[in-house]
Parts: structure tokens; C-alpha cells; sequence
């Protein structure tokens, strides 16, 4: 075992130093800005020794040269083109996409399936074809019927906080409620599966769910280990994902097609698309193993990325008297309006709320950090005036920095005040929404961004019909983001204080 050992980090310097000089001979001869990189960690030491955040290194690069239309960081030894022009990053991902499919592989599909064989990872045109055949299941219309399952879980969780509030405010982790509610809803719109989180704390689902999405201590190391060297993870046998995660998701799936054959029953969800592709005589036919891979994807962005939307949304309005009095008004007129039960229609066209949300994907996006691959030669322009056209080869890397673009104070004025004003024009919303950008831009966009924001929408809804919202005492002020954590959340985690209306 010391001679595998001894033989692999040889390997693994061996192959730093070539990267490491190919990479930089790369930025220097053409010209491209760059922070000096540190010996084999490139620009990521700050982040391996938690000095600061993956976002406030990229941010520090991005203000290299507000001139510049792109500039170059070192992603441990690979060199990364961060692309600062907001129209060139549109053409990368709309107008040029055959140029950039793809998305850079981090997980063999062989050892490890649930990362490797799904939407996310695919690439090319076995990409296209399973994105073609998800894609009905997050049209508006099968939002819409998903709508009463999602207000149902929602308003649970709201009847919970005002009942645990009645005597003396009651404060929570909010990142811990809200991953709850969102495995609820994901375990009742994707898998006809009833859970209550909230009061069942330690069910199966989602305790293992919880596990899966923790990128936290060890697994945040695995993880830049898998994603920057990949051959050397696969020598080493280096895993993401336990073995009971692996065979519980396996046999979840495998245990709700067959209740549905049995039964007879059909959902409008993602899973019923799959099955129905064991009919395809031409596309796609998906194993039980496939199948459970893309669900496992749509599990993992629902269960965890997007409850840190709402963290970041409870936190902001917690923190505004102003904002969430606005809030509450609107939810108000809504429930007296409908008798108490606004539907579909009446939460999603809610003005205020949606500018809410828009706001805090602006200084919070789900998608900070977009990444693509260059799978053509493509020609970038000069970086900076007089200097000459850069060509971009196969294998080379982008990056699109969300983050800094929606700090940036050319962009949005007073960049780091939370203003939802921002989004609202003459009483309706503006065209400058956020959402955009934060799931994505162009065909890769994220395919269940309007499921994200429905279930967002509703929570919020639930929550502050019942209750107002307090920053907890727990809580650090002005939040700061952690330096110890690969996602984007609060120093010392999120903290909110419920306290029951009287309505």
C-alpha cells in the first residue's frame, strides 16, 4: 500500500508541474491578466487553507482590470479563462454553445454513477437527448399541478413554526428546517413519497438525503481531489458517495417503479417520463441505474442548492421590517382574496415577493460560478485594447462569474445593499431579473429552475401568512460568508426567530 501511496503522489506532482507550466506559458503568451499562483495549488490555496471563500478569491481575480473582457486563473494547475464581459459570457452559453456543450467531468460514471451518469455530467449528444426527455416535467402546466403538493408540505411547516412559537419566539437553523421541507416535497412530487420531516426528524429519507449533499470537512477535500484530478481519484478509489447512499436511492427508485406498475399508477413527474422510455422504440431507453441517477441530481439541486435560496430570502426579510411588512400586505390580500387558499395563479404573480426573490438571487445566486468546457476552437477578442485575439483549443476551461457580475457596482448600484425595489418599475416587475443568470444561462440553463422558485415562492408564502420573522440570536450580523464551506452560506450557519401573527 506505501509503494501505491509513494507511486501516486509522485504521479500527481509529476503531473502539477506539467500543468502548472503549460498553464501558465498559456496566459503569458497570450497576454491574459493573472494572479501569480502558488506552487501546485494554484489560486485555490486561500480555499484549501479556508482563508476565504471560493467567491472572494474569484471576485479579487475578476477585479484584476475592469477593462478587461477576460482574465486567468489557476484552478489548482489548470488554467481557466474567468470571463468578465457579460456579452461575451452570452455568447459562450447562447450563440456559440455548440462551441461549449459541456460541462468539465469530475466523477467516472463507472465508480461513481450517481454523479457520473447524470444531467448534469452527460455530455454531447447523449446530453441533449436525456434533456429533451426531461424536460416536459418542469413545464409550467406540470408546475401548476404540482402546485396543491408543494402548498400542502409548505403549510405544514408554517402550522409547525406558529405552534412551536405560541408561548416565546422560537428559534431554528433555518438551513436545517428548510432542506427538511424541501426533501418533503421533493419525496412528494418526484416519488409519491409522504415524509414529515419537520416532526419525523430521523426517517430514512431524509437522513440519507442529508448525507448525500454534505460537502462538509473530508468530503469538500474529495471533492476538489475528484474534480481536478480525476485519473488520480480513480487509482486511488476516492468516492463521493457511500455505498448505503448508493443502494438506498437504487432501490427507491427501483421500489417506485414497480409500486406503479403494480398499481397502475401514472404521475405528471420525472420519473414517470423515465419509465415510459422502456416503450421508446427510437431515443432513449434508461436502466433502472440511469433512471436513478438523473433523480438523484434533481434531488440533490432541490434538496440542498435551493434551500440555501431560502435561507438567504428568510434572512434578508428577518433582517427588514420594511420588507417583510410590504410582504406580509401582499400575502394578506392574497389569502382574504381567495378565502384563504390562493392558488397557483395568485402566488406566482405576486410582485413584491417575486422582486424579493430576484434580489436575493442578485446577491445570492444559486449558480455563483458557471463552468463550461471548449469542445471547438473558438476565438476569443482581445482581452484588453492592442492586444491581439486569443484561440481557445478543446479541453480548455471557462468560467462565468455570476457572483462578481451581480456585485459589481457597473452593474447594479450600491451592489451590496438588498433592494428589491431594483426589480420593480411603475408597479410591476422589470425585465432586469436576476434568475437568469443565477440558474444558468443558454440550453444548460438549470431544467428545474421553476420548480426551484415555485417551492420557494410557497414556503415563503405559508411561512408569513402565519408568522414574522426575527434574526435569531444566534446569528452573526452583517452576514458574512463562510470561509470553511465549497457552498455559499453564512459564517456560523443561518439562524431565524418565528413569532405567530394574529390574523
Amino acid at each position: 500500500m506505501d509503494f501505491w501511496i509513494i507511486l501516486a503522489t509522485i504521479a500527481l506532482v509529476l503531473f502539477l508541474c506539467y500543468c502548472f507550466s503549460s498553464g501558465e506559458n498559456f496566459f503569458d503568451k497570450n497576454g491574459i491578466l493573472y494572479v501569480k499562483p502558488v506552487s501546485f495549488l494554484g489560486n485555490m490555496a486561500p480555499i484549501i487553507f479556508r482563508q476565504a471563500s471560493i467567491l472572494t478569491v474569484i471576485n479579487k481575480i475578476y477585479n484584476l482590470n475592469k477593462d478587461a473582457k477576460y482574465v486567468g486563473v489557476f484552478d489548482f494547475g489548470c488554467p481557466v479563462v474567468l470571463i468578465r464581459d457579460q456579452e461575451l459570457a452570452k455568447n459562450i452559453t447562447i450563440k456559440y454553445f455548440n462551441h461549449f456543450v459541456n460541462h468539465r467531468s469530475f466523477a467516472d460514471p463507472e465508480q461513481e454513477p450517481l454523479f457520473g451518469n447524470n444531467l448534469f455530467s452527460l455530455h454531447d449528444e447523449r446530453w441533449r437527448s436525456i434533456r429533451n426527455l426531461l424536460s416536459p416535467a418542469f413545464t409550467s402546466s406540470k408546475m401548476k399541478v404540482m402546485f396543491k403538493l408543494i402548498s400542502g408540505c409548505a403549510a405544514n411547516y408554517a402550522d409547525y413554526f406558529a405552534e412551536q412559537s405560541r408561548d416565546k419566539p422560537y428559534e431554528v437553523n433555518s438551513k436545517d428546517a428548510f432542506t427538511r421541507y424541501t426533501n418533503d416535497v421533493i419525496g412528494t412530487c418526484a416519488f409519491g413519497i409522504e415524509v414529515d420531516s419537520i416532526r419525523n426528524r430521523n426517517n430514512e429519507f431524509y437522513v440519507l438525503g442529508k448525507e448525500a449533499t454534505n460537502f462538509e470537512g473530508l468530503k469538500s477535500l474529495k471533492f476538489w481531489v475528484l474534480r481536478s484530478f480525476p485519473k488520480l481519484s480513480n487509482l486511488l478509489n476516492i468516492r463521493l458517495i457511500s455505498s448505503d447512499v448508493n443502494n438506498f436511492f437504487n432501490n427507491l427508485v427501483r421500489d417506485t417503479i414497480a409500486m406503479r406498475d403494480e398499481k397502475g399508477i401514472s404521475r405528471p413527474d420525472m420519473i414517470q417520463l423515465m419509465m415510459e422510455t422502456r416503450n421508446n422504440k427510437e431515443g432513449p431507453k434508461l436502466t433502472i441505474e440511469e433512471m436513478t441517477s438523473q433523480a438523484f441530481i434533481f434531488f440533490l439541486g432541490g434538496f440542498d442548492t435551493v434551500s440555501y435560496l431560502m435561507c438567504f430570502a428568510a434572512q434578508e426579510i428577518a433582517g427588514r421590517a420594511d420588507i417583510q411588512e410590504r410582504l406580509h400586505r401582499e400575502i394578506d390580500e392574497a389569502f382574504d382574496k381567495h378565502n384563504g387558499d390562493p392558488p397557483y395563479e395568485a402566488v406566482v404573480n405576486m410582485i413584491y415577493l417575486e422582486a424579493v426573490i430576484n434580489e436575493t438571487l442578485r446577491m445570492y445566486p444559486i449558480g455563483a460560478l458557471l463552468d463550461r468546457v471548449c469542445n471547438a476552437e473558438f476565438e476569443l477578442p482581445p482581452a484588453l485594447p492592442g492586444k491581439i485575439p486569443v484561440m481557445l483549443k478543446p479541453g480548455q476551461n471557462v468560467w462565468i462569474p455570476v457572483y462578481s457580475y451581480q456585485r459589481d457596482p457597473e452593474n447594479y448600484s450600491d451592489p451590496d445593499v438588498f433592494d428589491p425595489e431594483r426589480f420593480i418599475k411603475n408597479g410591476r416587475l422589470s425585465g432586469n431579473s436576476a434568475n437568469s443568470l443565477a440558474f444558468g444561462q443558454g440550453p444548460r440553463m438549470c431544467i428545474g429552475n421553476r420548480f426551484a422558485l415555485l417551492e420557494t415562492k410557497v414556503l415563503l408564502v405559508h411561512l408569513l401568512r402565519k408568522c414574522s420573522l426575527r434574526p435569531g440570536r444566534k446569528m452573526i450580523l452583517p452576514l458574512r460568508l463562510s470561509k470553511t464551506s465549497l457552498a455559499m452560506i453564512a459564517e456560523g450557519g443561518f439562524w431565524v426567530e418565528f413569532q405567530p401573527r394574529n390574523i
